[in-house]
């Protein structure tokens, strides 16, 4: 059976890479005793993988893996069990069962949602609601999209599905949301340095921005009319579960 987990990042580990994280688990799953599915052949591996790999220095409420459990007594005792071998930093939150035919996590991403903050002393100037107007009111954003093998250039505001001001942890922030998908794929950090090129060319650096990721989304919808759902929507506690069939 497939099963979908949630979990949070925050503090220190946010400085942990995506493979670290991937072995902390494999670690965390052998030593709760979790009865999960290996592959088969000369070097079996736990049947795991992630939903949109979070970047090195950010910190997420919202990131998602999925693991395949040869038994599953209840969602309650799976997050206890793991979060009685998380380190500080590391939380899970739900576990769901996914129904048949699920998509894997990876597969799924259409979106992600992340509050930007700043570090102290590099607040851009006041007036981020008029900005963030006028900045989304442009025709484009154009934007030179590199990897290490293509560069292009793109449209970045046809991948951008929200952006405002907000709060999180009791102070005044920015909410972005954009496409996450693997076609997608555009990085907080892409829409920021425009955001300050707009602004007058002030100078951008990354690292004066504070980001936690708010949650990993899937589209419900369609393309033209997008319903976005946190990955763990589509699934079901085992506990509900248990309790209808009971009924029936």
């Amino acid at each position: 059976m497939k099963v979908r987990i949630k979990f949070s990042k925050h503090g220190v580990l946010k400085y942990i890479g995506h493979l670290d994280v991937m072995r902390y688990f494999q670690r965390a799953f052998r030593r709760a005793n979790i009865d999960i599915k290996y592959s088969a052949g000369f070097s079996p591996h736990q049947i795991m993988s992630f939903a949109a790999p979070l970047g090195v220095g950010l910190e997420s409420e919202g990131e998602y893996m999925d693991v395949e459990l040869l038994s599953f007594p209840s969602s309650h005792d799976l997050i206890w069990a793991l979060n009685e071998q998380m380190a500080e930093g590391i939380e899970i939150h739900n576990a769901v069962l996914l129904p048949d035919g699920t998509g894997n996590a990876m597969a799924s991403v259409t979106a992600a949602g992340y509050y930007i903050d700043f570090r102290d002393g590099f607040l851009p100037p006041k007036g981020w609601e008029e900005a963030i107007r006028d900045f989304m009111a442009q025709e484009e954003i154009l934007y030179l999209k590199k990897t290490e093998k293509t560069e292009r250039e793109i449209n970045l505001k046809e991948y951008i599905f929200d952006f405002r001001l907000s709060s999180h942890a009791e102070k005044d922030c920015l909410y972005l949301m954009v496409d996450a998908s693997s076609s997608g794929n555009i990085k907080p950090a892409m829409v920021m340095e425009k955001m300050y090129e707009f602004l007058g060319g002030y100078a951008f650096d990354s690292f004066n921005l504070l980001i936690t990721r708010e949650d990993t989304y899937l589209n419900r919808g369609t393309k033209e009319a997008p319903d976005f759902a946190p990955l763990d929507q589509i699934g079901i506690t085992v506990e509900e579960e248990s309790d209808q069939t009971n009924e029936s």
